[in-house]
């Protein structure tokens, strides 16, 4: 069953689409048949900004987590054979120091199912009992509702979707290499005491799993997380500078 069947999903993504048909409206003057794509690349705009307390908040969480990161490789060491005293030493630590080892994850959270309605948009033919005139959109001659996986299965793929498919998901792989290399997590005691260079590892990985999504999901998908990986990474520099973190000392 279609969960955006449900009265309230169905009212949500009718919403959206009208916001993004009358965007694309405003801007079909200027942009003339790239006006959807570049409504996606705006909303997304005026996503993150709308976002921007969430960043500052996920920002102090990481500075938090760093100045803590001394204090609970101690509790590690100290309580190592006793998880349950682990757990309870450190979610006291965090309390103490009125912090949440949760702080940062609302951007996730929160972009999900934003993310998830975009992704519905280029998805259904019909929205709300009417046409989904946003499938007839396309961005150099690729329809906003084609994916890359898709249009291979389906063995409609262009040399127009490979050039910009390749383009969306190459940028996004770009960003993902950057966002690693200048914000890599730098390795610290309890890390090495923890299996945590493995784990500093897959998160380098991980990085890379949006370029990877951009592949399964609609090109007007993909635009949103284009923009979105390149705006958190700048994002974060500029935040890192305002709340740098603080070394965290290597114990023995």
């Amino acid at each position: 069953m279609d969960l955006f069947s449900f009265p309230p999903l169905s009212a949500t993504l009718d919403a959206a689409y009208a916001v993004m048909m009358g965007v694309a409206s405003l801007l079909q003057p200027v942009t003339g048949g790239l006006s959807a794509a570049v409504a996606v690349v705006i909303l997304t705009l005026v996503v993150r900004t709308i976002l921007l307390p969430t960043g500052v908040a996920q920002a102090k969480a990481d500075q938090t987590r760093a100045r803590l990161a001394p204090k609970l490789q101690a509790l590690q060491r100290r309580h190592r054979n006793d998880r349950e005293r682990l757990q309870r030493e450190t979610m006291k630590l965090y309390a103490d120091e009125n912090a949440s080892p949760f702080a940062g994850c609302a951007p996730v959270l929160i972009q999900a199912p934003i993310v998830g309605i975009i992704y519905a948009l280029f998805l259904h033919n019909v929205i709300a009992g009417h046409p989904n005139e946003l499938l007839t959109e396309e961005l150099f001659g690729v329809p906003l509702g084609a994916s890359l996986i898709g249009s291979i299965g389906s063995g409609s793929l262009t040399v127009p979707a490979i050039a910009v498919f390749g383009v969306v998901i190459l940028v996004i792989a770009a960003v993902a290499e950057l966002t690693r290399r200048l914000l890599r997590p730098t390795p610290s005691a309890s890390t090495s005491t923890s299996g945590g260079e493995g784990m500093l590892r897959m998160v380098g990985v991980l990085q890379f799993g949006t370029a990877v999504a951009a592949m399964f999901v609609p090109l007007a998908a993909g635009l949103y997380l284009l923009v979105t990986v390149a705006w958190t990474l700048g994002q974060r520099l500029i935040l890192r500078r305002r709340y740098p973190l603080e070394p965290s000392s290597h114990g023995s």
